[in-house]
């Protein structure tokens, strides 16, 4: 992982992004976000969702996504979706996205290399991703099935990033 901006104070600010911000990346959202509660570290991290694009902006999640979740134990009904903008940068240490084309658009929006090195893949975290293997897949066009397939690999990349948040806090504040 590269270089977070330095000298920055209070909590780690990670945004998760898709394409249009009512499916993966708010699932993404909602999980990491209960799962640093879980271990104690809502102070320590703050999570944001954005989408690349503006289509479904001031909405709640799919309801396939929200059902999921629902069914999971986790709540969803917060959510409303938003489109990441280049301030997005400053207001953010890391920035994850869930696949190559949500990667090459929020790159594309970096004005500097130090934003371009706050931009990874979600699954970059994920101990089973794989070179070819590594992005979050786009449940839309699918049934039921694809969202919790998504769901249990958020999920598992979630846990890791919880794992991780104290060597990401210090690379912030390094």
């Amino acid at each position: 992982m590269g270089p977070a901006p330095s000298g920055m104070s209070g909590p780690l600010r990670i945004a998760v992004v898709c394409l249009g911000n009512i499916c993966r990346s708010p699932m993404a959202d909602v999980v990491l976000e209960s799962k640093l509660a879980d271990a104690g570290l809502s102070d320590v991290v703050h999570v944001d969702s954005a989408g690349t694009g503006d289509w479904h902006v001031g909405e709640p999640m799919d309801p396939r996504a929200a059902a999921v979740l629902t069914d999971h134990g986790y709540d969803p009904s917060r959510h409303r979706a938003q489109q990441i903008t280049p301030s997005w940068f400053g207001d953010h240490d890391l920035i994850l996205t869930m696949d190559d084309a949500n990667l090459d658009d929020v790159t594309a929006l970096a004005r500097t290399p130090q934003e371009r090195r706050l931009v990874q893949k979600f699954r970059a975290y994920d101990p089973v991703a794989r070179p070819g293997d590594d992005e979050v897949p786009d449940p839309w066009y699918g049934g039921p099935e694809g969202f919790v397939a998504v769901l249990r690999m958020i999920e598992r990349t979630a846990d890791a990033i919880v794992e991780r948040v104290p060597s990401l806090v210090s690379d912030v504040t390094d």
